[in-house]
């Protein structure tokens, strides 16, 4: 028989989830089973799997140390050149910038060198994440950005801070703004709302008026900052977040985005391209605002972070609109 006990790391979450992170090689059908059988126990007594676990809480495990370490892999790690910018850090939350060309999470089995590869050798080089020695929780980005877009994306280095992001998330306490720059003249603020459906085999998504089975309702604000010959500097305003949400509402709208190869404006895009060598969209993840209460029990009562435009959106930027007031924007720099 072998005991663990609950760390501060490991308590907030259900009984099956941990132990499934614990046994990162075994079925659920396994983790059930050893649960129904007893030979899983929680505080020496018959588990379920649904009870949360708390810091000191032990766990006793009657099976042979063979079959564990069957059900058991040890986490490898890979060795990534970092090339995100630090945006703000501290022991729980780290927040970067993520540019342009590089995935978030891998899209197919073996592909690395993607932003959570770098987040993970950076923390290991700190001496903050060692794999041998934590079997049940990875440090996780908490939002994402489709490969082309630049920004600000959240990543949480223990469950605590990971579970406390995604809960404001899903609360609507997180804002999440973008500097988005698209063809022709918006000339009021506003709101969008429309009916998204993915194919997932074209990796391209489709906009409806009407609900329907398949299809998510997605929200959008935007807000124009700035016009030049033709084209609008506007701040959008993420209310709901899917895949390529915005690139598909401008374009619906007949406002496309600049750069965007997808669903832009080819010659429009060329434009771009020769004369400032733009080969992604001008679509940048630029601010977040998060709003948290007392309850929250966090030391502070709003955070804020801005990451500045990659060096060839603040070219196109300067060069049609210099004389724009930053102080326009719902973010701002201290």
């Amino acid at each position: 028989m072998k005991e663990i006990n609950i760390t501060n790391q490991q308590q907030n979450q259900r009984l099956d989830k941990f132990l499934l992170k614990y046994f990162n090689k075994a079925s659920k059908g396994f983790v059930y089973k050893m649960l129904r059988k007893k030979r899983i126990k929680y505080n020496g007594k018959k588990a379920e799997g649904s009870e949360i676990l708390k810091e000191g809480d032990c766990l006793q495990f009657y099976i042979s140390e063979e079959t564990m370490e069957g059900f058991m892999e040890e986490k490898s790690l890979h060795k990534a050149q970092r090339h995100f910018a630090i945006v703000y850090e501290d022991c729980d939350l780290l927040v970067v910038s993520k540019p342009a060309g590089l995935l978030v999470h891998p899209q197919r089995a073996g592909e690395k060198e993607t932003l959570i590869d770098q987040i993970l050798y950076y923390l290991y080089e700190k001496g903050e994440y060692i794999p041998s020695k934590e079997n049940t929780f990875t440090p996780a980005i908490c939002n994402r950005l489709d490969r082309n877009t630049s920004g600000i994306v959240i990543a949480g280095k223990n469950l605590k801070t990971v579970q406390a992001v995604n809960e404001a998330i899903a609360k609507g306490k997180i804002k999440k703004y973008y500097m988005v720059l698209v063809k022709g003249i918006v000339s009021k603020q506003s709101e969008m709302v429309s009916y998204l459906q993915k194919d997932a085999v074209r990796n391209q998504v489709a906009l409806y008026q009407k609900e329907a089975e398949g299809r998510k309702k997605i929200v959008t604000k935007y807000r124009p900052i700035a016009q030049a010959e033709g084209m609008t500097l506007l701040e959008v305003e993420l209310i709901t977040g899917r895949s390529h949400q915005i690139r598909g509402q401008m374009q619906a709208m007949g406002h496309p985005v600049a750069g965007d190869r997808k669903y832009g404006d080819s010659q429009w895009n060329k434009l771009f391209a020769e004369k400032f060598g733009l080969s992604a969209q001008f679509l940048h993840a630029y601010g977040v605002l998060w709003q948290q209460t007392k309850k929250d029990g966090t030391v502070f009562t709003q955070k804020q972070w801005m990451a500045p435009l990659p060096k060839q959106l603040q070219a196109i930027y300067d060069f049609y609109f210099k004389q724009s007031n930053m102080q326009h924007f719902s973010v701002k720099t201290k």
